[in-house]
This record gives C-alpha cells, structure tokens and sequence, in this order.
C-alpha cells in the first residue's frame, strides 16, 4: 500500500506537485498495486482537484 504522506516523507526533494507526480508514476511502475490520499500536498501549485490528478497518473502506468 502507497501512501502519499509516505511518499513525501521519503522524498524530501519534492518541491512541486509536478514533481509529486513523477514519483508517483514512478512508484506505480514499480509495482506499487494501491494507492491512498491521507494528506494534500503541501505545494503551493497543488490543484483544487489534486485527488483525480494524482489517482490518474497512478493508474495511467498501469
């Protein structure tokens, strides 16, 4: 199970939700199988539908 407060914590360089979205797709290549949004993201570009955003990329690798 992948969860996004994990992956921020893992990934101290993420500055962006650009770059969020990378490690994510990233982590579904790797064969991350479920996904959970326990936290918003903290950027200042994260987008008012950053749930479908980063759901989508998670599941677009797969």
């Amino acid at each position: 199970m992948l969860w996004l407060s994990e992956v921020l914590l893992q990934n101290p360089d993420v500055e962006s939700f650009e770059d969020l979205q990378d490690v994510i797709k990233q982590r579904a290549a790797a064969g991350e199988r479920f996904f959970r949004m326990d936290i918003k993201p903290p950027f200042s570009d994260t987008p008012h539908d950053w749930e479908d955003r980063l759901e989508a990329v998670f599941t677009a690798v797969r």
